[in-house]
């Protein structure tokens, strides 16, 4: 893309295409920055990509969209409509948590239809249904709506929290919340999963966490017409409706630094793009150990990450079959008959259990056009060790995705190994080499409550100047909703590009071209 060389805009690289870099790009955009942003794989969206593999359509990563308004609000600080591109289909029920022993729970967002299902399963649990939502309607006033876009720098905004902390009881973990309101196990578990969907163990994440079910009441859970992709290639759309470009097949090497202050990035291929500010939405804690090797880090050092608690990581098996299963919904998680246990195994032991528990997304329950006629498009989830497990993959994959295929063959796709068409698979060494997350953990640091807020990475680099953070390796945490509000985050602390100055010296004497010029002019060096 040519731009104007006269341009003095202050200029922007954002590395990777993930949702939190590409809503990251769109905020700067709206507020007069040069933006290009950077992707290494040949297809935006990081791990939020799209695989398309015999006439099938496989969203790579997430696939459960619960907060469309910050979505909306993208949108509209474009002067635009997000529902005039993507059409997002309301959830019914939300999801189906089907039990080892043959029952289930729907999940609604309708509040007499939970109480019938919790009526179903446990008459006596109805009370604990009622506490249990005030408490965690609480815990999304105070944990989202009042801190969940604070940037949380200081120390000061650090003990501002403490009061709302302490009315939410943050020091509880969710599971323990979940005992204090349900007697029924099967219970317990329903209304404390919600933490494995953002990395975080059910047994010792922060009942804060408990503001998803109530996120989940208020707004619904839904779905893209197109897949998860759709909503990713519309905000590519509007980076370039707006001025701003993305380039793909472009992995960052080193960020550069000159007297504390980014200069810009140097490509794998040796070019070098200038730029005024740096956003990562790479892996927050492999961009400290990997993309600035001229920095000697005071705060982050690789002795702190090592030690630093990950999340789990994930064997997600994608595959079509030639046949329908139109009495499975779109969203689907079964419970394997250790609930604790097995979350002990992955979090605290590191072992790769024989049983798991598993999530069974079926988007062609929805939008039938991501198979061919006829057909299912599938992933299934395992939460599994991260790397520090040393699990030989390549040996233990094709028998993983065997015991997973017969679990499911048995209990809910009746035929389904004689159905399969076609078969993909990432494994926690996947996600380390395709998506350069630390020890294969699929959401980054584990949101512990002393590795959340003001004890995560923050969003404005606490080692460099100019350099920036957004997605799940940084404050809030993960999920689509906690990536679009580490960018809404990182946004507030960003002046409009008219008002921004440079406190280190003046860009040109580094002698690079500025982003989006380097291209253009052919420079490299």
């Amino acid at each position: 893309m040519v731009r104007d060389t006269k341009d003095q805009r202050p200029t922007v690289v954002v590395i990777g295409s993930g949702f939190g870099g590409l809503a990251a790009a769109i905020r700067l955009l709206v507020k007069g920055y040069r933006v290009t942003v950077l992707e290494r794989l040949d297809r935006p969206g990081g791990r939020a990509q799209v695989f398309r593999q015999d006439g099938f359509t496989f969203d790579a990563g997430p696939t459960i969209v619960t907060a469309p308004f910050l979505l909306d609000e993208l949108w509209e600080l474009a002067g635009r409509q997000f529902s005039d591109v993507v059409e997002l289909v309301p959830m019914n029920p939300f999801y189906r948590i089907r039990f080892s022993d043959g029952s289930h729970f729907d999940y609604h967002g309708d509040p007499d239809r939970m109480r019938q299902e919790v009526a179903r399963l446990s008459p006596e649990d109805l009370p604990g249904l009622e506490r249990f939502m005030q408490e965690a309607e609480r815990c999304y006033t105070k944990g989202y709506e009042e801190l969940g876009t604070v940037p949380f720098e200081t120390v000061g905004e650090l003990l501002a929290s403490i009061p709302a902390m302490v009315e939410m009881r943050a020091w509880q973990s969710i599971f323990g919340m979940a005992r204090r309101h349900f007697r029924s196990h099967k219970l317990q578990q329903v209304f404390s999963f919600h933490p494995l969907l953002i990395g975080g163990n059910p047994l010792t994440v922060t009942c804060v966490y408990s503001l998803i079910p109530a996120l989940e009441r208020r707004f619904g859970v839904h779905s893209a017409m197109g897949g998860t992709g759709a909503i990713v290639q519309a905000m590519v759309s509007l980076i370039e409706d707006l001025g701003g470009e993305v380039q793909l097949n472009s992995e960052v090497q080193e960020i550069l630094v000159e007297a504390g202050h980014v200069q810009g990035v140097r490509l794998a291929g040796g070019q070098r793009i200038a730029a005024d500010l740096v956003v990562s939405n790479a892996d927050a804690a492999n961009t400290y150990r990997r993309l600035i090797p001229s920095v000697t880090r005071k705060t982050w050092t690789d002795r702190k990450l090592a030690q630093s608690a990950y999340s789990m990581g994930l064997f997600v098996w994608y595959f079509g079959t030639s046949r329908r299963y139109d009495d499975l919904p779109h969203h689907q998680i079964l419970m394997g008959p250790r609930y604790e246990g097995l979350l002990r195994d992955i979090f605290q032991n590191k072992v790769l259990s024989e049983d798991f528990s598993l999530y069974l997304h079926r988007p062609t329950a929805t939008d039938p056009s991501l198979a061919p006629p006829g057909c299912d498009a599938f992933y299934v989830l395992s939460p599994v060790p991260h790397l520090d497990a040393a699990v030989d993959w390549a040996a233990q994959a094709p028998r993983y995705q065997a015991a997973i295929c017969a679990e499911l063959e048995k209990t809910i796709c009746p035929g389904l190994s004689e159905s399969i068409v076609t078969s993909h698979w990432m494994t926690p060494n996947d996600f380390e080499t395709d998506y350069m997350a630390y020890k294969g953990a699929a959401f980054g640091m584990e949101p512990r409550l002393l590795q959340s807020a003001w004890f995560r990475p923050h969003n404005r680099s606490e080692e460099v100047e100019g350099l920036f953070m957004v997605g799940a390796g940084t404050h809030p945490g993960a999920g689509i909703p906690g990536v679009l509000t580490s960018a809404k985050a990182f946004d507030a602390l960003m002046p409009r590009a008219n008002d921004w100055t440079r406190r280190a010296p003046p860009l040109r004497r580094s002698g690079l071209p500025s982003a989006g010029l380097a291209k253009a002019s052919g420079y490299s060096p």
